[in-house]
C-alpha cells in the first residue's frame, strides 16, 4: 500500500512538473516573439532614419557639384565672345589657328568641347576637329544665341538617347553678329561617378523629363514611366520578396522589383530636380544581424532547457560509444589512405625527376642546334672579311686591312655573345635590360649583313624616323632577331632577278620594324614559327631562326608577325613596347 501511494505521489509530481515545464516553455517562446517584434520595429525605424539622412546628405552633395559645374561653364561664353583672336578670325575668315586656340582653353576650362560657329551656323573651329564644317543653322543653341544678348543655355537630346548640354553666346563686331561660341558642358561625368554607388540617381528638368540618370534607359522619360513595374512576378518570387523585406517599412517605390526609399531635392537651376532611390539592404542587414543574435540567444536557452529535461542519458551514452567505435574505425581507414598517398607521392617525385632529366636533354639538343645555326652567319661574314683582308694586304692597303680585322674581332665578340645568350634559354630573366636605340641596332645589323647584301646586289629602301626609337631590352638579342629577319629576306630573293628589301622603322604605341622582300612569299603561315620548320635546301638551315627570334621577342614583351604582301613577297613585323616617360617610371 505504501509503495502504491508513493508511486502515485511520484506520478502526480511528474505530471505537475511536466505541466509547469510546458507553461515555462510557452512563456519563453512568447517572450522571444515579443522581444524580436519590438526590437525589429525599433531598430527598423532607427536605421531607416539614419539611412535616409545619409541619402539626403549625398543628394545635397551631388546637387552642389552639378550646380557648381554649370555655373563654372556659364561664364566661359561671355569671356570667349570678347576674345580678339576669335573676333579677328571671324572677320578675316582665316581660321587656321582658331581650333588650336580653343584646344588651349578647353583643359583650363574643363568643358566637354568648344565650337566656334560663323554667322551661317557652320563650324569653323572646334576642339574636336572632326566636327569642322558641320552645319548648326537650325540647332537651338545657335538660333537662340543670335536672338539673345546674353548667354543661352540649351539641352538637346541626341540620337543615342543621352542629352547634350551647352552654353552659347553670339559674338559681335561693330554692332553686328558675326558668329556664335558654343561651350558644351560635360554632365555625363556625374552619371559615371554616380554609377559607382549603390543608389539610383536621376535629374529631371522643369517639365519632369529625365535628363541625367544612372540607368541609361530612363533618359527622356518621366519618373512614373521609368519606374513602371515589370510584368507580374510569380507567386514564388512574391513570397520570397515578402520574406526578405519583412523588416522594412512600407516602401516609397520599387526599383527592379526591390523596395527602395525615395529622396527628392531641388536643384537651384532652371527648375531642375534630383531624385535618388536607396535600397533597404543596409537596414535589413543591420536589423537582421541584431535579430539573429536575439534568436540565437533564445535558441540556446531552449536548447539548454531541453537538455536539462532529457531523461535518455543511458541511450545517449550508448550512442556516443557506438559513434566512438565508428570514429576509431574511420581513423584507421584514414591512416591507411595517408600511407597509400605517401607512396603515390614518392612515385610521383621519381617520375618528376625523370621528366626533368628528359627536359634537360631536350634543351641541350635544341641549344646545340641553335648554336650551329646562329654561328653560321658570323662565320660566313668572317670568311668574307678574311678574303678581303688578304686581297688588301697584297695590294699594300694595310689600313683598310686593319679595318677588316677589326670587324672580324667584332664578329668574334658577337659569337661569344651568341653563346652567352643561348644560355638564357635555360635560365631566363637573369640579364638586366637597358634602353636600346632601334635605329642603332638596325645599322649594326645591316653592317653585319653587308658582305651578303653586296654580293647579291640587293636594293635596299629604308624609311627611318628622325627621332630616336627607344625600347627596353637587350641590344644583342634584338640585333640577333634583326639579322635573322634580314637573312630570311635575303634567302627569299635568291630566285628573283632584281632583289629588293624595304625596311621601315616606326614609333607609335609600339616600336615597329617592318622588313618586306619581293620573293616568293610564305607558303605555310601556321607552322612558320615552329622549331625545325624550313623551306630551304638541306645544309642551308635547320629551321630554328624564326622560332628563336619569336622567343626572343616574346621575352622582351613584344610580338613577331608575318604575312604575305599583296604585290608579292613576304612581310615580317617586330613590335616591341616603346620606351617613354611612363614606361621608364614603371620600370
Amino acid at each position: 500500500m505504501a509503495k502504491g501511494a508513493s508511486l502515485m505521489r511520484d506520478t502526480s509530481r511528474t505530471g505537475s512538473l511536466s505541466w509547469r515545464v510546458r507553461v515555462a516553455l510557452m512563456l519563453l517562446t512568447a517572450v522571444a516573439v515579443a522581444t524580436v517584434f519590438v526590437t525589429n520595429r525599433y531598430l527598423t525605424d532607427r536605421f531607416t532614419e539614419s539611412t535616409r539622412n545619409r541619402a539626403e546628405l549625398r543628394l545635397a552633395l551631388y546637387s552642389g557639384n552639378l550646380v557648381s559645374e554649370l555655373r563654372r561653364n556659364a561664364i566661359v561664353p561671355q569671356l570667349l565672345a570678347r576674345d580678339p583672336a576669335l573676333i579677328g578670325a571671324l572677320n578675316s575668315g582665316d581660321f587656321s589657328q582658331s581650333s588650336q586656340r580653343l584646344i588651349s582653353f578647353v583643359d583650363e576650362i574643363g568643358a566637354a568641347s568648344l565650337m566656334l560657329l560663323d554667322r551661317d551656323g557652320r563650324t569653323v573651329a572646334a576642339t574636336n576637329r572632326e566636327r569642322l564644317g558641320e552645319q548648326h543653322r537650325n540647332d537651338a543653341y545657335f538660333v537662340e544665341a543670335l536672338r539673345s544678348n546674353a548667354t543661352v543655355f540649351t539641352s538637346q537630346r541626341e540620337e543615342v538617347g543621352s542629352f547634350n548640354f551647352s552654353y552659347s553666346r553670339r559674338i559681335e563686331s561693330q554692332g553686328q553678329s558675326i558668329g556664335v561660341i558654343v561651350v558644351e558642358v560635360d554632365l555625363a561625368k556625374f552619371e559615371r561617378a554616380w554609377a559607382g554607388i549603390s543608389d539610383a540617381v536621376l535629374v529631371t528638368n522643369s517639365e519632369g523629363e529625365i535628363i541625367l540618370a544612372t540607368e541609361p534607359r530612363w533618359r527622356g522619360q518621366t519618373i512614373a514611366t521609368a519606374l513602371e513595374r515589370q510584368p507580374a512576378d510569380s507567386a514564388i518570387e512574391r513570397a520570397i520578396r515578402a520574406t526578405a523585406d519583412w523588416t522594412a517599412l512600407p516602401a516609397d517605390a520599387y526599383f527592379q522589383g526591390e523596395a527602395v526609399m525615395r529622396i527628392e531635392g531641388r536643384i537651384p537651376f532652371r527648375g531642375w530636380n534630383m531624385v535618388s532611390f536607396t535600397t533597404y539592404a543596409s537596414v535589413r542587414e543591420r536589423v537582421n544581424a541584431v535579430l539573429a543574435l536575439e534568436i540565437m540567444g533564445f535558441a540556446i536557452l531552449l536548447a539548454l532547457a531541453f537538455y536539462a529535461l532529457s531523461r535518455k542519458t543511458a541511450l545517449r551514452m550508448a550512442l556516443f560509444q557506438r559513434e566512438s567505435a565508428e570514429l576509431r574505425a574511420l581513423n584507421q581507414r584514414l591512416q591507411r589512405e595517408i600511407a597509400e598517398r605517401e607512396r603515390v607521392q614518392e612515385t610521383l617525385a621519381v617520375a618528376e625527376q625523370t621528366l626533368a632529366q628528359s627536359s634537360k636533354l631536350a634543351a641541350l639538343g635544341e641549344m646545340s642546334a641553335a648554336v650551329s645555326h646562329e654561328l653560321n652567319q658570323p662565320l660566313a661574314a668572317m670568311k668574307t672579311y678574311l678574303a678581303g683582308a688578304k686581297l688588301l694586304m697584297r695590294r699594300n692597303r694595310a689600313e683598310e686591312a686593319l679595318a677588316a680585322f677589326s670587324r672580324i674581332d667584332d664578329l668574334i665578340e658577337r659569337m661569344g655573345g651568341i653563346t652567352r645568350q643561348l644560355k638564357s634559354y635555360a635560365r631566363k630573366g637573369q640579364e638586366a635590360f637597358s634602353p636600346v636605340n632601334m635605329g642603332d641596332a638596325l645599322a649594326s645589323s645591316l653592317s653585319m649583313m653587308e658582305p651578303q647584301l653586296k654580293s647579291r646586289k640587293v636594293k635596299i629602301a629604308k624609311i627611318l624616323p628622325e627621332d630616336k626609337v627607344l625600347v627596353m631590352g637587350d641590344r644583342m638579342r634584338i640585333e640577333q632577331v634583326m639579322i635573322n629577319l634580314l637573312r630570311n629576306a635575303l634567302d627569299a630573293t635568291k630566285t628573283v632577278s632584281d632583289p629588293q628589301l624595304e625596311i621601315i622603322l616606326a614609333s607609335g604605341e609600339t616600336a615597329t620594324l617592318t622588313i618586306r622582300d619581293n620573293g616568293h612569299g610564305i607558303e605555310d603561315l601556321d607552322e612558320l614559327f615552329e622549331p625545325f620548320y624550313t623551306t630551304k635546301q638541306p645544309g642551308d638551315g635547320v629551321g630554328l631562326g624564326l622560332a628563336i627570334s619569336s622567343g626572343i621577342v616574346n621575352d622582351l614583351g613584344g610580338r613577331l608577325l608575318a604575312r604575305n604582301a599583296e604585290g608579292g613577297g613576304a612581310v615580317f613585323e617586330m613590335q616591341l613596347p616603346i620606351l617613354n616617360d611612363q614606361t621608364q617610371a614603371a620600370e
